[in-house]
């Protein structure tokens, strides 16, 4: 399995259309084959920090959302949102 922990910060006035998006992205994501888990989160302290956290069974599976209708409409969207460069790491679980 593989993990994916993607952080964002975002603009506070693109705060809620982002939220909106992210929900979206969220719940399509999830029904994608190979998603083990995928959430965001909104930082305790600061409302324009933002993470997903994805599990996903394996890179084809990855490969396969990052192609899919969902992910390459939404993710360009909240990309014009971000205020920082967004940081992507990715976790192998299996090791």
């Amino acid at each position: 399995m593989i993990a994916i922990v993607a952080r964002q910060v975002i603009k506070k006035e693109c705060i809620a259309e982002y939220e909106a998006l992210a929900a979206e992205l969220v719940e399509a994501s999830r029904k994608d084959a190979g998603c083990i888990s995928y959430r965001n989160v909104t930082g305790h302290t600061d409302e324009r920090l933002h993470t997903f956290f994805e599990v996903w069974k394996d890179q084809a599976s990855i490969d396969a959302h990052n192609a899919s209708e969902h992910f390459t409409r939404i993710v360009p969207q909240l990309g014009a949102m971000m205020d920082e460069p967004e940081l992507v790491d990715l976790y192998d679980l299996d090791a």
